[in-house]
C-alpha cells in the first residue's frame, strides 16, 4: 500500500479534485444557462452543487441553502393546495 505522502497518492488526490471541479462547474454553468434557456435549471443547478460538494465546503453550504429553500417552496405549495 502507498502511504499518504507518496507522489502517486498526491497526484491522484489532485487529479480527482480537478476532475470533480471541471464536471461540477460544467453542470452548474449549464444549469445557470438554463435559467434563461429552456430546460430544468432548478434540477440541474442542485446536481452541479452536489457534484462540487464532494470536494468543496462552499458548495456544501450552498447546496444546504438550496435544499432548505426547496423544502420551503414545497411546504408553501402543499399548504396552498390544502394537502399535507
Amino acid at each position: 500500500m502507498l502511504h499518504d505522502g507518496h507522489p502517486l497518492v498526491i497526484t491522484y488526490k489532485w487529479a480527482r479534485r480537478i476532475a470533480i471541479a471541471i464536471v461540477g462547474f460544467s453542470v452548474l454553468a449549464v444549469g445557470i444557462a438554463m435559467l434563461v434557456l429552456p430546460g430544468p435549471a432548478f434540477v440541474v443547478i442542485p446536481v452541479g452543487l452536489g457534484i462540487l460538494s464532494l470536494e468543496f465546503a462552499w458548495a456544501r453550504h450552498w447546496l444546504h441553502k438550496v435544499k432548505e429553500s426547496g423544502a420551503a417552496v414545497v411546504g408553501s405549495i402543499k399548504r396552498r393546495s390544502g394537502s399535507g
